[in-house]
């Protein structure tokens, strides 16, 4: 179908764009709108999946009949299977009379079934027998009902990965699936993006009855270098507070940058989500704690081999005193006082600080430790303390790690 005949379909649903991608999705919606196909609709959340569901019963045989769009991801997993498929008076507590579900109710329609990633397992059984034989019992009860239902689902979950990790069936996916369409993110809409911004805009300027704001050159640029997460929810937003919020009508780059809209194609074409930067500070924190360990455990094994060292030699000392006396190791006679044997002092070797690498090398030296490594931490955390007067972030400073470790170190020692 050519562009010019999917304009009355765009218009009528107020869809922007003329992407490929997204003429493509609206070419198969069309197509497979006259069968009873189940269709399975992927893509992020955000990209617009709900229109396509619309648009596919009302161009199919069942328009004059119900249509209903559920969440499945915000129903609660304990009443999914009484919400879909009803249940009998007292199949469980709160059920103090019968009910009829979605199959039952929208017999001879659609049901749209939104966040279809997010069924349980039990669910997803149930609904395999609907697709499969058009058959469904409800909670409580063993009478085998019938209906006669079209299902559409949509999904953000990467669906094969949910399947080879357990959360999904297989063939569930397959019997969905019959007509798969993706729906392609913001970011790979190109031109579409400005063409949404100004139709945003002109729906705030004429809601709130305001000049509608406009993109200078350089942020049409920027605009275009951006991922967008949130895809056009996140364009929406975007607009509506700048439209709102913003003193000029002209929208410059630097505005878009204090809204979070970045160049993209800088940092390796992603976002830097929270959740990197939180994952990143975990671990540098993790480091810091590890690296501490690690010096207070090359200490201990210094002092136990010096210590084995001093005990060895001055035994050895000792025991060739005895045998073959030196005259170099006593005090000439005097009548006041008798000759004292002194046994020689090794000399004391000191390592230098380890480095990060040196773990195996420090655990490889430990035989016996006098006391244990989170003693002999906490006896430096406190020693630094008390260097430094008890400021813990000056103490910090000096041990090499971060003050909310020492917090937390300090918390669990009962300081």
């Amino acid at each position: 179908m050519t562009t010019k005949n999917l304009q009355p379909i765009k218009q009528r649903y107020g869809i922007v764009g003329n992407s490929d991608g997204l003429n493509r999705a609206l070419d198969i919606a069309l197509q497979i709108a006259p069968t009873d196909l189940s269709v399975l609709i992927e893509g992020e959340n955000g990209v617009g999946k709900e229109a396509l569901p619309r648009i596919i019963h009302d161009n199919s045989t069942r328009k004059h009949q119900k249509y209903f769009a559920i969440n499945c991801g915000a129903i609660p997993e304990g009443t999914i299977d009484s919400e879909l498929f009803g249940h009998e008076k007292g199949a469980f507590t709160s059920a103090i009379g019968e009910h009829e579900g979605y199959f039952a109710v929208a017999d001879g329609g659609t049901l749209f079934l939104d966040e279809v990633g997010e069924l349980p397992l039990s669910t997803q059984v149930r609904l395999l027998r609907v697709l499969e034989t058009g058959e469904y019992i409800r909670v409580g009860s063993n009478q085998v009902r019938k209906t006669n239902v079209r299902i559409i689902a949509a999904t953000n979950v990467k669906m094969q990965k949910a399947i080879s990790q357990g959360r999904f069936r297989e063939d569930l996916y397959y019997r969905l699936a019959s007509v798969p369409i993706t729906v392609p993110p913001l970011r790979e809409r190109g031109a579409d993006i400005l063409l949404l911004f100004r139709k945003f805009a002109a729906d705030m300027a004429e809601k709130y009855r305001l000049d509608p704001i406009y993109l200078s050159d350089d942020a049409k640029e920027l605009i275009g270098l951006y991922k967008w997460p949130g895809n056009i929810r996140q364009l929406k937003n975007l607009t509506e507070q700048l439209s709102i919020l913003s003193p000029d009508r002209e929208i410059s780059a630097d505005m878009l940058r204090q809204h979070g809209v970045t160049d993209d194609s800088m940092n390796g074409g992603g976002l830097v989500l929270a959740r990197d930067v939180n994952a990143q500070a975990s671990q540098h924190l993790y480091e810091n704690e590890r690296e501490m360990l690690l010096k207070q455990l090359f200490t201990l094994s210094n002092e136990i081999k010096e210590l084995k060292e001093i005990v060895q030699q001055t035994h050895h000392s000792a025991h060739t005193a005895m045998e073959s006396p030196s005259p170099l190791q006593y005090v000439t006679y005097e009548p006041a006082s008798k000759s004292i044997p002194v046994a020689p002092q090794p000399e004391v070797r000191r390592m230098s600080a380890p480095t990060f690498d040196d773990i195996e090398t420090a655990e490889a030296y430990v035989e016996e430790a006098p006391r244990s490594i989170r003693e002999q931490t906490e006896q430096s955390i406190v020693d630094a303390l008390r260097r430094n007067n008890f400021n813990r972030k000056r103490a910090a400073q000096e041990l090499g790690i971060s003050e909310r470790t020492i917090y937390r170190k300090i918390k669990e020692m009962g300081i």
